[in-house]
Parts: structure tokens; sequence; C-alpha cells
């Protein structure tokens, strides 16, 4: 399977995906922190990649998304953003919203 296939696979498996620096119990960066507590705070479960941990998905993601920084968010299969963009939803209630019907943690 390519790396391609492979997100792929994980972005349409699982409502909320997280590729992030870390993992949610330790991320390794600021921004991947904030994208958890943000995601915890909308009491919803995710599924986090740990980009650290590989290589070919810490490019790939770059590539799918056609975006250069991590975290990238996935909700139902879509790319959502990065920690910026996840900030502005959150503090508008935005993110809330997308988030309404995804199984609680």
């Amino acid at each position: 399977m390519s790396t391609q296939d492979l997100i792929r696979q994980q972005v349409t498996e699982n409502a909320v995906v997280l590729y992030m620096k870390g993992t949610p119990t330790f991320p390794q960066c600021g921004f991947s922190a904030g994208a958890v507590q943000m995601l915890k705070n909308c009491g919803v479960s995710f599924a986090a990649v740990n980009v650290l941990a590989d290589a070919d998905i810490r490019q790939g993601i770059k590539e799918y998304a056609n975006w250069p920084t991590i975290p990238q968010l996935y909700i139902k299969g879509e790319f959502v953003g990065g920690s910026d963009i996840m900030k502005e939803l959150f503090a508008t209630g935005e993110l809330q919203k997308m988030l309404e019907g995804i199984a609680e943690e």
C-alpha cells in the first residue's frame, strides 16, 4: 500500500483524525498540544497519527492535503486545517458544530 493510500484509509476509516507531532498524552510541539486540547474540550474521540514515528507519513500528509505544516485535522474524510484554523474555528464555535454527532470520548 502506498503512503497516500494509507493516509486515505486513515482519514476515511476514522471520523476524526489528527496528524500530529507526538501522541495525545505526550505531544512533541506546542501546536500539536493545542490541537489535542481543543479536540478534548470538544469531547470527541479521535485517532492520532504521530508523524515523527514515520518519515513517509510526515512527508506524505503534507502532500496529501497540499498543506505544509503539522498538525493537520481531518473530520469525516475532509481536511479541516492546521493549528491556526483550528483555533479560529474553536473560538467561533464552528469546530464544535463540525464535530456534532461524532462519538464522545
